[in-house]
């Protein structure tokens, strides 16, 4: 009966993320599979206890179990921050006296790097001919991730009536928690979108509104664009898996190169705090301290 008490509180917390906050439905989804995992860790500790009865020697219990699985640091992380959130909630609406999260931290991972593609490498990956129907809209998509920065989600997203707009030199999308931004689009980018606009009547139903359909006419998934990315990679002899970030991030990191404009690629990226853009300053000092061990006298190794 417990059980399906918390089932219940589980899914009127997450109508609330989704129906009055807004936030996207693959966050809400995350928010879902870490609840879930709260109510398993429960069930299995204390069969039908409630929330209120958890403790944070409970969590911390759930923590341990949860990285002896695999789950690294900052996974875990975010999964207590939606148990934190989750438990404040239950406190305003009178289902918990205590957040037994809010003293729990998650052990410390080292912060990996993105992963970006070289300018030549960028190059290479947008360098092969369009030759048929499909690989004409695959050049608009991926030169339109590189050229804009657009995380996956705003691109697959995009509709046609964004077309005059795009072609005029900007692009306008709904990032995270809907925030409207505009971003620039590259000449190359405008060239491909272009082309694959004059054919896009050839796959699309008449009734569908998204600028990239797949075969059956429809919208194109984000799965299928993952994998016709990570196909042009393999063909055109890249060392590393690309996937769409890695063009996010090869976006950032080549403007930042170039521009040393640090808050306009956060407006671009649409990130909320100017921290989560300062990693690419880390991968722009790379970059120089390659271009240093290659070019100084004193950094080149001596023969042996």
């Amino acid at each position: 009966m417990m059980a399906s008490a918390r089932a219940t509180s589980v899914s009127a917390y997450l109508d609330e993320l989704a129906q009055q906050r807004r936030l996207s439905a693959h966050t809400v989804n995350n928010y879902r599979h870490d609840l879930d995992s709260l109510c398993t860790l429960i069930g299995e500790l204390c069969g039908d206890c409630a929330f209120a009865a958890v403790d944070p020697a409970h969590i911390r219990r759930f923590v341990v179990q949860l990285h002896k699985s695999g789950l690294g640091g900052r996974s875990l992380a975010r999964t207590l921050s939606a148990w934190r959130g989750f438990y404040r909630w239950l406190g305003e609406h009178g289902q918990a006296t205590q957040n037994p999260v809010d003293s729990v931290r998650a052990p410390k991972s080292p912060k990996a790097l993105p992963k970006a593609l070289s300018p030549d490498e960028a190059s290479r990956l947008l360098a092969a001919d369009a030759e048929g129907l499909l690989e004409v809209r695959d050049q608009a998509i991926f030169e339109l991730f590189y050229s804009s920065g657009l995380r996956l989600a705003e691109l697959a997203a995009l509709d046609i009536s964004c077309l005059d707009d795009l072609l005029a030199g900007e692009v306008r999308v709904l990032g995270k928690r809907s925030k409207l931004r505009i971003v620039p689009v590259g000449s190359k980018a405008r060239e491909a979108v272009t082309a694959w606009a004059a054919l896009r009547g050839r796959l699309a139903s008449a009734d569908e509104t998204a600028l990239f359909v797949g075969q059956r006419g429809k919208r194109l998934g984000m799965r299928m664009i993952q994998l016709r990315l990570q196909r042009r990679g393999l063909t055109q002899g890249l060392p590393a898996r690309v996937h769409p970030h890695m063009l996010r991030h090869s976006f950032a990191s080549h403007v930042l190169q170039s521009s040393g404009d640090l808050r306009a690629v956060q407006e671009m990226l649409g990130h909320a705090s100017i921290a989560s853009t300062q990693v690419y300053t880390h991968l722009d000092f790379q970059h120089l301290a390659a271009v240093y061990d290659q070019a100084h006298p004193r950094a080149k190794r001596k023969p042996e």
